[in-house]
C-alpha cells in the first residue's frame, strides 16, 4: 500500500483538522510495527554498556535467560520476553521490568507481560533479605493466576543467568524471533488506544 508522506498541517492537536487526525490514525496503524524489532534488538546491544561488578553484562544475562527458555521448550513468545526481560535496565534501572513490560504488551499474552512486569519483585526472593528488604514481597501475589508462572519464570531461568560459562545462544539466533513477535498485530486490549 501506497503511503501519503505528505505532511499535516496542524500544530497543535486539539484544533486538528478532524480528517488529518484520521489520516494521522490510518498512517501510524500502517507503519507503527516497522521499526519495532530493529529498536528493541539495538536497545538489546546496549545492554552491553550497563556497568556491572557481575560476571556477566546485562545482555549475556538476558541471552542466558532466553537460551534457558529455548532449552526447556518455552513457546516463541515467552522465549522473546525472557530476552527482554531486563532490556529497561538501560534507561530505567529502578523500573525496569515496567519498561520491558511496557515495550512488550502490545505483542504478548496478558501471562507473559504480568511476567515481565513482576519479575524484579519475584526475583527479589532470592536475595533482596541480605540486602535488608522483604524477601516476600511477592506473596502480596500469591493466588494471582501469573504468580506461579512468574516464580518459575524466576527460578528456572532468571536467578540461574550469571555464568560466564553457561553455553549461551548469540542474539542473532533470536533475531528472527524477535522480528516475528513484533510484527504481530497488537493482542486486542493491549494497544493504546
Amino acid at each position: 500500500m501506497q503511503r501519503s508522506m505528505e505532511k499535516v498541517t496542524f500544530t497543535r492537536i486539539d484544533t486538528a483538522d478532524p480528517e488529518e487526525i484520521r489520516r494521522v490514525g490510518r498512517f501510524d496503524d500502517e507503519t507503527a510495527h516497522l521499526h519495532v524489532a530493529d529498536n528493541v534488538l539495538a536497545e538489546l546491544r546496549r545492554l552491553r554498556q550497563v556497568p556491572l561488578i557481575i560476571q556477566v553484562d546485562e545482555l549475556g544475562h538476558s541471552l542466558q535467560t532466553a537460551t534457558r527458555a529455548h532449552r526447556d521448550g518455552a513457546d516463541e513468545e515467552t522465549v522473546v520476553s525472557a530476552l527482554v526481560h531486563d532490556i529497561g535496565e538501560t534507561l530505567s534501572p529502578r523500573n525496569h521490568s515496567d519498561f520491558a513490560a511496557a515495550i512488550l504488551r502490545p505483542y504478548v499474552s496478558e501471562a507473559n507481560f504480568w511476567m515481565v512486569q513482576h519479575h524484579a519483585l519475584f526475583q527479589g526472593y532470592y536475595f533482596w533479605h541480605h540486602l535488608g528488604r522483604d524477601r516476600n514481597g511477592r506473596e502480596k501475589y500469591r493466588g494471582h493466576p501469573h504468580f506461579e508462572r512468574t516464580a518459575l519464570f524466576c527460578e528456572q531461568w532468571d536467578v540461574l543467568s550469571f555464568d560466564p560459562n553457561y553455553d549461551t545462544m548469540p542474539l542473532e539466533a533470536f533475531e528472527p524471533m524477535v522480528r516475528r513477535i513484533f510484527a504481530r498485530p497488537p493482542y486486542e486490549g493491549n494497544e493504546y488506544n
